[in-house]
């Protein structure tokens, strides 16, 4: 069956089911959602009235597809006598921040202070915005802190809104193809991340599609930084989709360069996931070129990536390929990072992959989903897999970082703390903010470098992904550890060398590992002290100058501004707090296995060192009695 021919069919069925009364202009495939446009009496009623029903649910569920009624684009108010009539509708104490207009969905994008006056009790204000604009209005609450991404983001949307119409019909199509094998064949191949901490890709086939789940760098070896694109079973002109699990490099980082090579179809993930994840890669752009080295893609290849991008919520089951459904699922690892589920076929299969996982409620977000719909095979992370891994409570762990602050300021000294500007940054401003403000620690200055302050601002507009503890007090209570006065962002050279010439103070500095970034500059100049501290709060990927120091080195190269290599001997203290981890710890993965619903028939282990994925694959395999698979990368599993 062709395009045409399966499009007309769904038309066919659509029309059939809605009442008569509808006057259906027009049905387009955009993206994964079906658009039903409506001619529309005068006033709406008709479109109004399938919206306050059931029937666009009862369509949904009998079509398995997603489907969205839209009004005729002719009947839409102007948008500045719309903005005029939202404002006069909800009054200034709404606290409007601003008003856009998405005219390739018709949708006009409300953001304010106080998103509830907006709604109006029982909806009432946008039903009134529905009836008389012929706009759809969404909500959405104005952040506490701007963030540049996110602006960047808005702009280049709001110019490209015609580019992106067209990129949604052209992978609408794409989608809603007819599937032309019955059997599924499904096929996993391990393009990265597997018996190995970075570059994650993992490449699943059916006979019909071809579906990418994350796309990341190797941070820690330069000489294997890409994922095994030159396998045979890999070809982007055949890729259907890119899910991407969450945004850090090692995940996220390698997505644009698809798009240099040609790629043009959609990525999918959360809109914290999009929006972080554009901020890693144009700063990761932006290293490249500060170091002198050829980044793998290019600004524009970043833009283009986010045109491309289709944000999805938890929970929301999407047609992703004619033969594939995918439904993302809170991970707890850091802001927006997602479980990913894919269902094959009518049934046949269905496949989850936890990507990075914390079974543990945080301070900042909730633990991660145990509760699928079905789940046949099962790919788990072995971060901290191996016996010996056992992460701290993070009571322990805070209750250490505590002693470390106080101990090293008694003594004069500065503590470093490096940290990844997504996820750890933003739990130690939870858990120092406490300290001080309960006097557990001293008043001094801590200082954010990096991207800290911008992913930071990232989270403050997301405050439905953060956990519902922090959430209560953001929104409902104004007590706000994120826009803390205790916290002093720095940018500059001169800042840094007041930093580094005050006094006793903490500094929390990108990146994480050691590898770049302003931590490695306080660290050369904080090193040979011995009053100093150096806290690692994350994972240490090997071949990272993190993992060598955490091992006991005690010299490195740094190389300075004018290229010079100098040799830097280290005197201060190391500490490793290792609670404050996004990742789960062996025993939390046993819990997780234990208790995820239902109980997977295989599991494969990825993501950690080789002897840690063995392991924990035979722990699995002995205790639960599971078939276990530990495949290197360039393997392919034939799952059914």
């Amino acid at each position: 069956m062709s395009f045409e021919r399966e499009l007309e069919k769904i038309k066919k069925e659509i029309r059939e089911y809605l009442p008569d009364d509808i006057q259906i202009q027009k049905i387009e495939f955009e993206g994964p959602e079906i658009a039903v446009y409506s001619k529309g009496d005068s006033d709406g009623a008709d479109v109004e009235l399938i919206q306050q029903s059931d029937i666009l649910k009862e369509l949904a569920k009998k079509m398995r597809k997603r489907i969205v009624i839209r009004w005729n684009v002719d009947k839409r108010m102007d948008p500045a006598e719309t903005e005029k009539y939202i404002r006069n509708l909800v009054g200034e104490e709404a606290e409007i921040s601003g008003i856009e207009f998405d005219h390739t969905r018709g949708e006009v994008i409300i953001e304010s202070g106080k998103p509830g006056i907006v709604i109006g009790k029982k909806g009432v204000n946008l039903k009134e915005i529905r009836a008389n604009t012929f706009w759809q209005p969404r909500t959405i609450r104005t952040p506490p802190l701007t963030s540049r991404t996110i602006q960047l983001i808005r702009g280049m949307l709001a110019k490209e809104r015609q580019t992106q119409k067209d990129i949604l019909l052209r992978i609408g199509k794409r989608i809603h193809r007819p599937v032309m094998y019955k059997d599924l064949n499904i096929r996993m191949t391990a393009l990265g991340g597997f018996r190995e901490v970075g570059r994650s890709a993992i490449l699943m086939q059916t006979q019909d599609s071809n579906i990418l789940i994350d796309c990341g760098l190797n941070v820690g070896n330069p000489r294997e930084r890409f994922p095994f694109f030159n396998l045979p079973e890999f070809n982007i002109r055949d890729l259907d989709a890119v899910i991407v699990s969450h945004a850090h490099l090692d995940h996220c980082g390698m997505v644009p360069f698809l798009f240099k090579y040609g790629y043009r179809g959609p990525v999918y993930s959360t809109l914290p996931t999009r929006n972080l994840s554009t901020m890693l890669q144009l700063d990761f752009v932006q290293i490249c070129e500060r170091e002198g080295t050829t980044p793998p893609y290019s600004k524009r290849d970043v833009k283009n990536t986010v045109l491309h991008t289709i944000p999805l919520s938890w929970g929301k089951v999407t047609d992703i390929a004619p033969d594939v459904k995918l439904t993302l699922h809170n991970s707890g690892h850091i802001l927006g990072s997602s479980m990913v589920h894919l269902h094959f076929g009518k049934g046949g299969y269905n496949f989850v992959y936890t990507g990075d996982f914390k079974f543990q409620k945080t301070r900042l977000l909730e633990r991660a989903n145990i509760k699928f719909p079905r789940v046949e095979a099962l790919v788990v992370e072995s971060t901290y897999g191996g016996p010996q891994d056992r992460i701290p409570s993070r009571q322990e762990s805070e209750r250490e970082l505590r002693q470390v602050i106080n101990s090293t300021i008694k003594k004069g000294g500065k503590v470093l703390i490096p940290v990844l500007a997504v996820g750890r940054a933003q739990e130690l401003i939870i858990v120092i903010e406490e300290f001080i403000s309960k006097g557990m620690i001293e008043q001094i200055p801590i200082f954010l470098d990096g991207l800290i302050s911008e992913a930071t601002a990232i989270h403050t507009a997301n405050p439905d992904y953060l956990s519902s503890d922090l959430r209560e007090k953001i929104l409902h209570q104004g007590k706000n550890p994120f826009l803390s006065d205790f916290f002093t962002t720095v940018n500059t050279y001169d800042e840094r060398m007041d930093v580094l010439t005050g006094g006793p103070c903490v500094i929390m500095a990108t990146s994480g590992m050691l590898i770049g970034g302003p931590s490695v500059y306080y660290l050369k100049h904080l090193a040979e002290n011995p009053d100093n501290s150096l806290i690692f709060v994350s994972y240490q990927v090997r071949g990272t100058l993190g993992n060598r120091i955490q091992r006991g080195f005690k010299e490195f190269q740094y190389v300075d501004e004018k290229g010079r290599t100098q040799l830097v001997k280290s005197n201060l203290n190391i500490f490793t707090l290792e609670g404050f981890s996004g990742h789960s710890s062996r025993s939390q993965i046993s819990q997780f296995m234990r208790r995820i619903q239902p109980r997977p028939k295989m599991i494969i282990t990825n993501h950690g060192e080789e002897s840690k994925c063995v392991s924990l694959s035979t722990m699995i395999h002995k205790k639960l009695r599971k078939a276990t698979k530990s495949p290197k990368n360039q393997e392919t599993i034939l799952l059914k």
